[in-house]
């Protein structure tokens, strides 16, 4: 799975699952990708704000602590323009409107694909000079 677009990109992984987080790190790990991992909402927060390089969040709804929904929220408060991507069980009409309307730029479905991974990823990335 070779896609240089990810390489040396900063991505933040926000799961609490263990087998979710070690899975999605795997994928991400072969595209080169520079990763970080939180396990709830309030460390996505704190790790957002200490990390102004990172350019994408991967952040699942259900988290404890602090939701999904609340996070992007606090996390849009001090960083406009990151990307951030909701991972979810849920994909009815409803639900992807609660997920846009909360600050996530777009949403993936478990179970996630690695191929649709790479490229839901790959297509909020300008490619580097």
């Amino acid at each position: 799975m070779e896609n240089n677009i990810l390489k040396g990109r900063k991505i933040l992984i926000v799961e609490d699952d263990i087998s979710s987080r070690f899975y999605l790190n795997k994928i991400l790990e072969k595209s080169g990708a520079i990763l970080y991992n939180a396990i709830n909402g309030q460390e996505a927060v704190d790790i957002s704000l200490t990390n102004a390089d990172i350019e994408i969040i991967l952040m699942d709804i259900q988290l404890p602590v602090k939701d999904g929904y609340t996070s992007a929220l606090e996390i849009r408060e001090f960083r406009k323009n990151i990307v951030i991507i909701a991972q979810t069980a849920y994909g009815l009409y409803d639900d992807k409107k609660k997920i846009i309307d909360s600050g996530f730029n777009d949403y993936l479905v478990k179970p996630i694909l690695a191929k649709d991974l790479i490229e839901k990823l790959s297509a909020y990335l300008p490619e580097k000079s």
